[in-house]
């Protein structure tokens, strides 16, 4: 009463979608933790090996666009976390580098992910404000805070929903943080 081929072609679509699913989590596993290392390297004013690690980890995301298709990568979390945290590396690179929060060319990146990371940005933009304060820096932590606020308004026109409204929601605490950060400083310059 069974088709045994047709559960044949089920388990084998079945084993190549599980090896598949494997490598997927594997490279994007790495290449999450290699986002990180980019952020912390952007931190600390390495801005040269940050440039070299961002274009490794472009080249790796086309490769695997290339090899699995980008519908079949979709599919998996890990995958979409690790483009999240690329964004998040690649815009925070761009606005260390003085360049505009746009695009990142010759990769296809859904819109998700880039809100994910662009939420994310804020939350480093604040802390490169906090190191600039420390350093007296203060003209610095205003353009932050201008740029960050800028941000904010640009996410509000989206009528997030679920997790993307969660993280516009935590861009939103970095724009508060950064407001008390530029207040704070404002009252001591005042004070002097």
């Amino acid at each position: 009463m069974l088709n045994k081929n047709f559960f044949f072609k089920l388990k084998k679509e079945y084993s190549t979608n599980d090896i598949e699913r494997r490598k997927i989590i594997s490279q994007s596993n790495v290449l999450l933790h290699n986002s990180k290392r980019i952020i912390f390297a952007l931190h600390r004013g390495d801005i040269e090996q940050a440039g070299i690690s961002l274009d490794e980890i472009k080249k790796e995301l086309a490769r695997m666009q290339k090899t699995f298709g980008y519908t079949r990568l979709a599919q998996e979390g890990s995958y979409k976390a690790a483009v999240e945290e690329f964004v998040e590396a690649a815009m925070f690179d761009k606005f260390v580098n003085g360049k505009r929060v746009d695009k990142i060319e010759k990769l296809k990146i859904n819109y998700d992910s880039y809100l994910g990371g662009i939420c994310d940005l804020t939350g480093e933009m604040v802390r490169f404000a906090v190191n600039k304060a420390s350093n007296k820096e203060f003209d610095e932590v205003l353009r932050i805070k201008e740029a960050i606020s800028d941000i904010i308004a640009q996410l509000a026109d989206f009528d997030m929903t679920g997790y993307l409204r969660t993280k516009y929601d935590q861009a939103k605490g970095n724009l508060r943080k950064i407001e008390q950060i530029n207040y704070e400083i404002s009252i001591r310059n005042i004070e002097k």
